[in-house]
């Protein structure tokens, strides 16, 4: 992916919003491979007045604050409580699952190796649900399917 200059990205989130268009987001997700569709996304929008104060504040990273493994844990007991089937259920890490973040100058998607082989179907959801002009993949261990801090659960 291309990295886009300071104003460059600017241009594009001024264009965006003056459009009413979603602001860009970050967030995390969850990929199913039966529908090939996101679940459980969640997500916040990235202004440019939140990227302004970060970098006041020598915060060059910023995140969605809430844990795959938090969220799981909260659909799961919701489903479980309300007696309804669920995508949330077993160890959270056992599906494939990403993180959308912003990096000093540019998205970043974080995933694992599950990922590969479907980067063009990705970008196409990544674009669509979280408003991105343009990202780079991250591949680490982490995200692969079995890894993280499932044994938590």
């Amino acid at each position: 992916m291309t990295t886009l200059s300071h104003s460059e990205k600017e241009k594009i989130m001024a264009d965006m919003k003056s459009f009413d268009e979603p602001m860009p987001a970050v967030g995390i997700f969850w990929y199913d491979q039966d529908t090939h569709d996101f679940f459980g996304v969640y997500k916040k929008e990235l202004t440019p007045k939140m990227v302004e104060e970060a970098a006041e504040k020598g915060l060059p990273f910023i995140n969605y604050q809430t844990l795959h493994r938090q969220i799981w844990q909260k659909q799961y007991f919701r489903a479980l409580a309300n007696h309804e089937p669920t995508k949330f259920s077993g160890a959270y890490t056992q599906v494939p699952r990403g993180r959308v973040a912003w990096n000093i100058d540019k998205f970043i998607v974080f995933v694992g190796s599950w990922a590969k082989d479907i980067e063009p179907e990705l970008t196409e959801l990544i674009e669509k649900y979280f408003a991105l002009p343009c990202f780079e993949f991250r591949y680490d261990e982490h995200w692969d399917l079995g890894h993280g801090w499932s044994g938590d659960m």
